[in-house]
């Protein structure tokens, strides 16, 4: 499991509220976002098809997913690809640091991958003198800046090129200062084409493995990724489990989906099939190429039949993009690697309610969230499945800390609402007493906290029953 975070939440919304610099950079972007994806999914029709059809690519996958990952084993393992099961972050990253010692390699250049974000890599490795520089221009950028990424698709959607500016003229030997996008992307280009020169080894995610014939598939538009495969001598990728696929033919819709719902492209500039090492009598590619397949606690997910379709994700980040929240407050202000309405259901299975379960209250439930999910995971329901068990001690609870709010004023409350709900007299008794003294009830504990941003609830002098009563309508 990944460390835990300590942050204060309800601090660092106010803080990333008040950051007006952010709230612009975050508008820009955003809506520049959501407009791409409309205009590529022009026709509705087609997308709720593809919808349906990603839905059930990813359903009928899960529902396998053991004999997959098996077959996935045995084929990439016929292919030439060192395969490796790793349990916990911690065995991932011991896996990636015994390949890169038995290399000698002292460099690892990486391409784009969230989950060695989540195994938090860079920094075990610098740990064992082991340098590993991020490739993707996003995650470049706050790489230099010791910063995480703000979004799934886009790391550095929070800075603008002003930012950016400052940052290459402060942390770039001989870079000059220029808000020039194009001198920007030089200056990034050149820089990182020394790096890809000098790696002992990459190291890139994987978008989806096939089972059918151990391929591995890498979607990207800068052209790093294919460096960090290619150009090495040695390539690592990583994937969570739940990346398999059954078949090569479901690859291009699926494709077709995280493309349109990411970027608002009908295909990335590049899209890498990695079957093998370096052939006999070919001239470039790795010497070996190693799949490591982590958990983090997916087992765990994949048990719950309501909870596995958090496993669908395929990391679009087109859920951000729509949030109401998220589009606020940016991803650093979640604490958490993955944030925003995928994040609110899988970080607290991932690190646990007491750790991550107040992310799910940062949410409208406004289902915008699952409207535009291109495999149509109904986060909203898991939101609430997420606060139910927060309360829920029970052990029909699955999540990992269940029951972590529940405490003595809560449980007498409800029993006290129940109490008054199941006599009728005892309730009349109490609406009545609501009705003439409700407005004197002083402002303290949680309604003070809940008068703090509305209305204070007024309760009406006569009850629903007495007015009818009043009117003469039968009470049949």
């Amino acid at each position: 499991m990944a460390e835990p975070a300590r942050f204060d939440f309800k601090q660092n919304i106010a803080k990333a509220l008040k950051d007006n610099q952010l709230r612009n950079n975050l508008r820009s972007a955003m809506d520049g976002l959501r407009v791409k994806r409309q205009d590529v999914f022009d026709d509705a029709l087609e997308l709720e098809e593809l919808r349906r059809y990603g839905n059930a690519v990813k359903e009928r996958a899960l529902s396998r997913l053991p004999q997959l990952l098996e077959q996935l084993e045995q084929k990439c393992t016929q292919n030439g690809i060192q395969v490796h099961w790793a349990e916990t972050t911690d065995e991932a990253n011991h896996i990636v640091l015994e390949i890169l010692q038995r290399h000698k390699a002292t460099l690892l250049v990486k391409g784009k991958s969230m989950v060695s974000e989540e195994m938090h890599l860079n920094r075990f490795l610098a740990r064992h003198g082991i340098e590993a520089l991020e490739t993707d221009l996003g995650e470049f950028i706050i790489q230099l800046d010791g910063e995480t990424p703000s979004h799934i698709i886009v790391p550095a959607v929070h800075k603008n090129k002003d930012q950016i500016a400052r940052t290459f003229h402060a942390k770039i030997p001989g870079a000059p200062y220029t808000e020039d996008v194009e001198a920007l992307n030089r200056i990034a280009r050149a820089t990182l084409r020394e790096k890809f020169k000098a790696g002992h080894a990459g190291l890139s995610g994987v978008n989806f493995a096939v089972a059918e014939t151990g391929t591995l598939c890498l979607v990207e538009n800068e052209g790093n990724g294919r460096m960090c495969t290619t150009v090495p001598p040695v390539h690592i990728a990583v994937m969570g489990i739940e990346k398999v696929v059954e078949k090569l033919e479901e690859i291009p819709p699926l494709l077709r989906l995280l493309t349109g719902s990411a970027t608002g492209q009908r295909i990335t500039t590049y899209f890498n099939m990695i079957t093998s090492p370096r052939n006999s009598g070919e001239k470039d590619g790795p010497l070996e190429v190693h799949l490591i397949l982590l958990d983090n606690g997916r087992s765990r997910i994949y048990a719950d039949p309501k909870l596995r379709q958090t496993l669908y994700c395929i990391r679009c980040g087109t859920c951000l993009n729509h949030c109401p929240v998220y589009t606020r407050l940016g991803g650093h202000a979640y604490g958490f690697l993955y944030p925003g309405p995928i994040g609110k259901i899988l970080m607290p299975q991932i690190e646990g309610l007491p750790a991550a379960g107040d992310l799910a209250t940062a949410s409208t439930l406004c289902n915008a969230c699952e409207e535009v999910c291109p495999v149509r995971i109904p986060i909203p329901t898991l939101i609430r499945r997420v606060r139910n068990e927060s309360y829920d001690a029970s052990d029909a609870a699955a999540m990992p800390g269940h029951g972590y709010r529940r405490n003595l004023m809560e449980i007498i409350t409800w029993k006290t609402w129940a109490l008054v709900n199941s006599r009728p007299a005892l309730n009349r008794l109490i609406i009545k007493l609501a009705g003439r003294l409700g407005r004197l009830m002083p402002a303290i504990g949680p309604l003070k906290a809940w008068t703090q941003v509305r209305s204070r609830p007024r309760f009406a002098p006569k009850s629903l029953h007495q007015l009818i009563r009043e009117k003469g309508v039968p009470n049949d």
